[in-house]
């Protein structure tokens, strides 16, 4: 059985990852669940799965539950803060950690989970593409594996050759075809945008996810992240990406090879999908998702992006060709921006314009170690919140 550490077990990746597990007893036992501030959830996921630890970031928060767990009868050991995480991640026992915190909070303990040579499954795209060559480099030293578990890199993944391995690069790709749906305002007239709400922001038309996640679906920053993701995870420069927008979301992701083919892979828009895949890679086991009815799909859509409809799209592929402190400036600034979009201090429309303000007033320069991506995601987030503070 292989032991099993998710963090940020109370989101939607973490719950889809235990109703696989659920699913498969016998090949998997859950050592350590982890999660921000909210104990009911898991309280209640402890209790079904009675893992060995868990770990909530906030000390009232974590009182509380081993409290609840206590009265229960249950022995799991519960720990507090970031630290926390990051030594659940590295335990003996955890062969397999599900990297699903949102944000920069889960790239220390994916940077570790890393250099202790487990095998990761990055569902958290923002802990690679702030942290880049460390990151990769930390995979290479203890020869750790991982595998992509957002639905279009674990596509690509899927799709690539049967040996490939995170951080190489497959000599016989021509290109990859990232698709996005557009969100739920690929039609909203330009005009429109400035009035978007987020609650409207947050319903996305395909997946069912958190908020943050779902605003950069909206303004597509999430498929800007994905570019840099991929130029790490596959080796290749931004300018072999290229995104498609798929509204139908049933292709996941396309790799075209030299020799004229493209290999996609298809299946209904369901995150246990890929969760499923990294969980039993090289294998495949079942994973609750419906088969995909072709009949019932029977046409699919495709467009190029369209940059001033998705201006943070753009501002991510330039970072991607910048490099060194650049994707950590957009990230940080971009989660700056959203928080203050979600708190209704700066309109949907300027989010872009925020991150492209950062950027302009940050010097790219190059990461050297862990130490310089910590400092230039502090100082980005002060002048983005400066910028937030005083929009207009």
């Amino acid at each position: 059985m292989k032991g099993l550490c998710i963090l940020g077990a109370t989101g939607s990746i973490g719950a889809n990852t235990l109703d696989v597990v659920a699913r498969h007893p016998d090949k998997f036992r859950v050592v350590a669940l982890t999660g921000n501030c909210r104990t009911q959830t898991l309280l209640q996921q402890c209790l079904a799965h009675r893992p060995d630890y868990a770990v909530l970031v906030e000390p009232k928060a974590a009182q509380e539950l081993s409290r609840q767990l206590k009265a229960a009868g249950l022995a799991t050991e519960v720990l507090v803060g970031p630290q926390a995480l990051a030594e659940v991640a590295v335990l003996p026992e955890v062969d397999c950690v599900m990297a699903a915190i949102v944000g920069a909070a889960g790239l220390l303990p994916t940077l570790a989970a890393a250099r202790a040579g487990k095998r990761i499954l990055l569902a958290n795209k923002e802990a690679l593409v702030i942290s880049g060559p460390i990151f990769m480099d930390s995979l290479r030293a203890s020869n750790a594996e991982l595998l992509p578990i957002d639905s279009e890199h674990n596509a690509i993944f899927q799709c690539l050759p049967a040996n490939f391995r995170a951080g190489t690069k497959a000599s016989s790709v021509r290109r990859i075809l990232l698709t996005a749906s557009g969100g739920p305002f690929l039609t909203t007239p330009l005009e429109r945008l400035t009035e978007v709400t987020p609650e409207q922001a947050v319903a996305h038309p395909r997946w069912e996810m958190g908020k943050k996640i779902s605003v950069d679906s909206a303004t597509m920053m999430n498929k800007g992240l994905e570019v840099i993701e991929a130029s790490l995870l596959f080796s290749l420069p931004p300018e072999q990406i290229q995104v498609v927008i798929h509204p139908q979301s049933v292709i996941h992701s396309l790799v075209d090879y030299v020799d004229g083919s493209v290999l996609a892979q298809l299946g209904n828009p369901d995150m246990r999908i890929p969760i499923a895949y990294g969980l039993a890679w090289p294998e495949r086991i079942e994973s609750g998702a419906s088969a995909l009815d072709l009949f019932e799909v029977a046409c699919l859509d495709f467009q190029p992006p369209d940059f001033e409809r998705f201006p943070c799209l753009k501002l991510a592929f330039e970072a991607a060709r910048l490099g060194g402190t650049a994707p950590v400036v957009l990230n940080a600034a971009n989660e700056v921006a959203v928080a203050a979009f979600l708190e209704r201090r700066i309109p949907f429309t300027a989010i872009a314009e925020l991150i492209e303000r950062t950027l302009n007033a940050f010097p790219v320069s190059q990461v050297t170690d862990l130490d310089s991506v910590l400092a230039a995601d502090s100082e980005a987030r002060r002048l983005a919140s400066e910028l937030a503070l005083n929009f207009g």
